[in-house]
């Protein structure tokens, strides 16, 4: 899993926790079911079963791979239409294209992050270069959806490339553990991603028998899921392995541990902690639209019906996945498919 890494870890600032601080007790533990997005690619729905209030300001998580693909087989999604939130993507291994409608997008590879705010509305999509799907190979990473308040839903769109070398690098108190800050702050430094909600997104690394103890913004809920590798998580030691999240309680610090004992395939134990201010609003989810009300995602099914949310540029050079109304999911009635696993009825939540 090579993201970013780096050759002497002991030479990165160090994060000391106080002893003073609190450490969050483990509310729940759940286990992500296995399924396939766009043409197929297959996923893990991170946060399935979990109630949306204990998310906030997080709607959704898909662990994307890890998976070897054949020459011909790896995968994307269409072009396909957002509003009201923010997507992050963050690739581990492997490379992924993203293009939108208003100009954004571009190539990112190992330990890169796409940040795209949808706000009042945007057409994109994510898929394979056409030499990856020539040749085949590893592909790993996640997408994250950060959910906007009402008062930002209706900014303009906008997009950020963060590159690998852009993201601030720290080891864990006891050296064993390397943390990736792609935003947000942590122990006084800040990751390069601009954020509309207030929020931590790290990937951490532990190495075989290593402890993270890593002071949290008690103002801010706790996330962690484990991408791959075996531990515990919690001062009560609450065992965790690859595809599992835990949601913490209040507190101040942050405890995971990697087992002595990992797989031969991943020797380390890698983790995703995320974590953010609730926004603590009503949310109407269903398709690509997450906003405040039911009739405020009707409506961006019907914009983007009308052709209001934009038309895929005419310049696009992949014309073999042009954008379609009907065939993607998102004609109004009851064959709604969805896109990124995203419910095919209204959810809704008053948090």
């Amino acid at each position: 899993m090579p993201a970013i890494t780096v050759r002497d870890i002991t030479v990165l600032p160090r994060v000391v926790a106080d002893a003073n601080l609190r450490p969050r007790r483990v509310k729940s533990i759940t286990t992500a079911p296995q399924g396939h997005e766009g043409e197929g690619f297959p996923v893990r729905r991170a946060f399935a079963g979990v109630d949306l209030a204990d998310l906030d300001p997080f709607i959704h998580l898909d662990q994307m791979g890890e998976v070897e693909y054949a020459p011909g087989e790896p995968k994307g999604t269409s072009w396909h239409p957002h509003r009201g939130f923010e997507t992050v993507t963050y690739i581990i291994d492997g490379i992924f294209d993203h293009y939108d409608n208003h100009g954004g997008g571009g190539t990112i590879s190992d330990g890169d992050t796409q940040w795209m705010t949808a706000g009042a509305g945007i057409l994109h999509i994510e898929t394979p270069p056409e030499h990856l799907v020539v040749s085949g190979g590893l592909f790993h990473g996640f997408q994250l959806w950060v959910n906007l308040p009402a008062a930002k839903k209706w900014s303009p769109p906008a997009y950020q490339n963060l590159h690998a070398s852009d993201v601030a690098l720290l080891s864990s108190g006891d050296g064993g553990a390397l943390l990736r800050v792609i935003a947000g702050e942590v122990a006084g430094f800040n990751g390069p991603g601009t954020t509309q909600s207030p929020i931590t997104l790290v990937h951490a690394t532990l190495q075989p028998g290593s402890q993270l103890r890593l002071p949290w913004n008690p103002a801010y809920n706790a996330l962690a899921y484990v991408l791959n590798g075996f531990g515990t998580v919690g001062d009560e030691k609450h065992p965790i392995k690859t595809g599992q999240l835990v949601t913490y309680r209040d507190g101040d610090l942050i405890v995971i541990s990697a087992d002595l004992n990992q797989e031969s395939r991943a020797p380390s134990m890698d983790v995703l902690i995320l974590g953010g201010l609730p926004i603590k609003e009503p949310v109407a989810w269903m398709g690509p639209f997450v906003m405040n009300t039911k009739a405020e995602v009707l409506k961006a099914f019907d914009d983007f019906q009308k052709g209001v949310l934009g038309i895929v540029p005419p310049d696009w050079n992949k014309a073999n996945r042009p954008l379609s109304r009907d065939g993607i999911g998102y004609k109004l009635g009851s064959d709604i498919k969805g896109v990124h696993g995203t419910p095919d009825e209204l959810q809704e939540t008053n948090n």
